[in-house]
C-alpha cells in the first residue's frame, strides 16, 4: 500500500471555480436519467471514441453520452475546478494517474470496487498491474480505469544503424546511447543523432529528463521532503541530458516536445528518439514514411534496472455525479476488450487504445499490425515502478512526476529553467539553483505531516 502524506489545505493546492455553483445547476441532469456527461481530453483515441459511441454504446444501452472535449492543459484546469467544487456538471472525466491519487484523497471521486466486483465481464484481472496500482488510493480502493496507457522506450532507425554497422543493445545505458548518437549524427544529410524533448512543461521536457535523473541516482525530494534538485546526482543527470541534446539533438530543441519529435522521426530528421511508447502506433502505422524501419528497446539506464515512465489517461466518476450507474456502464464499455475489438475492426488495429490490458498483447489481430512494438511496450509498462523508480526512498509515488498537487506549478517553472539551459540562455548550475528554491518551498509544506 502506498504511504501518502497528509495534504495541505485544499484552498492552497487546487484553484476553486470562481463562478457560483448555481450557474451550473441542472447541467448534471442534461438528457435526463438516460444520459451521462463526459469531460475528456481531445487526443486522437478519444476522438475515435466519440465517433463510435452513438452507433454502439448508445444503441446497445439507450444511454446518451454528452461529450465535452478540451486540449490537455484546458481539461486539467476544467477538471480541477469541476471536481474541487463537486458541481455535478460531469459524471465522468479523463484524469491521469497524476491527479487520481490526490483527487481520491480529497474525497472527490467514486470508488469503483463495488462496480468491478459485480461486472465480471469487465475482467479487472486483465488490467495491467502497474495501471491498477497507479489508480488505487489509500485504503486500497480503486478510483480509475485506464482508457489507454504508456511507458517510455528508445526508438531508433534500424536501417541507419545497419548502414553504419551499429548494434543497438536491448537494454542500453545512457552512455551507450550518447556514443551511438555521435556515430549516427549526419548519417543522412540533415539527420541528427537523437531527439529529446526540450519544450517547457512538466509533461514535456521534465517527463524524459526526470527519468534520466531517476536512473542517474537523483530525486526531487528525499523521504523527509528535503529538496535534492541541486544535489550531485541531479546535476550530473541534467548536464548529461542538456549536453546530449545540444551536441547531437534536433534543431530547435528548446521548442521541441512530443509532437515535434514525432514529426522529426517520421520525416527522417533524427536517427533515435526517447519518448512515450504510444508514439509507436504512429511511426509504424499505415501511411507512415518510416513504417517498418523503426526498432524499439527499453528506456536507457545507469544505476537502476529500468527507467521507463508510467502514464495513463483514465476514467473517473465525480462523487457528485447524478448518474453513477450510467457512468460505470460507459466506463465499462470504453475500457473493455470489446471496445478494443471494435476499434480494430472499424478503424484499424494501430488505433486501438492499448497499454492497459494483458489480453491486447496476446491478440493475433493486434500483434499482426503492432508486432514490432507490442512486446517492448508491454515490457516497459510491466517494469515501471512508481513507488521506487530510483535508488533511494521517496516520500510519494511518481516516476516522471512528483505526485503532489504543487508539482503542476513548481514543475512547470523548473521546466522553463531547463528549457532555457538547453537553449543556451542560462547554465545548468544556475537553472538548478533556481529550481532548488522552488522545490524546497513545495517540500516544506509537507515536512512533519
Amino acid at each position: 500500500m502506498r504511504k501518502r502524506p497528509r495534504l495541505p489545505a485544499l484552498a492552497l493546492v487546487i484553484p476553486l471555480l470562481a463562478t457560483s455553483l448555481a450557474a451550473c445547476a441542472g447541467f448534471g441532469d442534461a438528457g435526463g436519467p438516460h444520459a451521462v456527461n463526459v469531460l475528456m481530453v481531445n487526443n486522437p483515441q478519444m476522438v475515435d471514441l466519440q465517433k463510435l459511441t452513438a452507433a454502439n454504446f448508445t444503441k446497445e444501452t439507450g444511454i446518451k453520452v454528452n461529450f465535452t472535449m478540451l486540449p490537455e492543459n484546458d481539461i486539467r484546469d476544467k477538471a480541477s475546478q469541476e471536481f474541487s467544487n463537486q458541481a455535478g456538471q460531469y459524471d465522468v472525466a479523463t484524469l491521469s494517474n497524476f491527479e487520481i491519487p490526490f483527487y481520491s484523497d480529497f474525497g472527490w471521486l467514486v470508488p469503483l470496487d463495488s462496480y468491478v466486483s459485480k461486472d465480471l465481464a469487465f475482467d479487472q484481472s486483465d488490467i495491467l498491474k502497474p495501471m491498477t496500482e497507479s489508480l488505487t488510493g489509500k485504503g486500497g480502493q480503486l478510483y480509475g480505469e485506464p482508457f489507454y496507457g504508456e511507458s517510455s522506450f528508445l526508438m531508433y532507425r534500424k536501417d541507419i544503424f545497419a548502414e553504419k554497422g551499429l548494434t543497438m543493445p536491448e537494454h542500453p545505458t545512457w552512455q551507450q546511447v550518447a556514443d551511438l548518437a555521435a556515430k549516427v549524427d549526419n548519417a543522412k544529410p540533415g539527420m541528427r543523432g537523437i531527439c529529446l524533448r526540450g519544450l517547457p512543461g512538466w509533461g514535456e521536457v521534465l517527463a524524459p529528463l526526470t527519468t534520466v535523473v531517476n536512473t542517474f541516482g537523483g530525486t526531487y525530494f528525499d523521504q523527509d521532503w528535503n529538496a535534492q534538485v541541486d544535489a550531485p546526482p541531479f546535476e550530473e543527470a541534467t548536464n548529461f541530458y542538456v549536453n546530449l541534446v545540444k551536441s547531437h539533438g534536433e534543431l530547435g530543441a528548446a521548442q521541441s516536445g512530443f509532437t515535434e519529435c514525432l514529426n522529426n522521426m517520421e520525416q527522417g530528421r533524427v536517427a533515435m528518439w526517447y519518448d512515450a511508447t504510444s508514439a509507436a502506433g504512429s511511426l509504424d502505422g499505415k501511411g507512415s514514411p518510416v513504417q517498418g524501419k523503426i526498432g524499439y528497446v527499453q528506456a536507457p539506464v545507469e544505476k537502476t534496472k529500468s527507467s521507463g515512465w508510467l502514464y495513463t489517461w483514465s476514467w473517473a466518476i465525480e462523487k457528485a455525479s447524478h448518474h453513477k450507474d450510467n457512468a460505470w456502464k460507459f466506463i465499462s464499455w470504453a475500457s473493455s476488450k470489446q471496445y478494443e475489438q471494435l476499434v480494430g475492426e472499424k478503424l484499424g488495429w494501430s488505433n486501438v487504445p492499448a497499454g492497459k490490458r494483458a489480453s491486447t498483447y496476446t491478440s493475433p489481430d493486434y500483434l499482426k499490425e503492432a508486432g514490432a512494438f507490442a512486446k517492448p511496450t508491454l515490457e516497459a509498462i510491466q517494469s515501471a515502478n512508481p513507488t521506487n523508480p530510483g535508488v533511494q526512498p521517496r516520500p510519494t509515488p511518481g516516476i516522471q512526476f512528483v505526485d503532489i498537487p504543487e508539482f503542476t506549478d513548481f514543475g512547470q517553472q523548473i521546466s522553463q529553467y531547463m528549457s532555457s539551459a538547453i537553449a543556451g540562455q542560462t547554465s545548468v548550475a544556475s537553472a538548478l539553483k533556481q529550481s532548488q528554491k522552488l522545490a524546497s518551498k513545495a517540500g516544506n509544506k509537507y515536512k512533519g505531516k
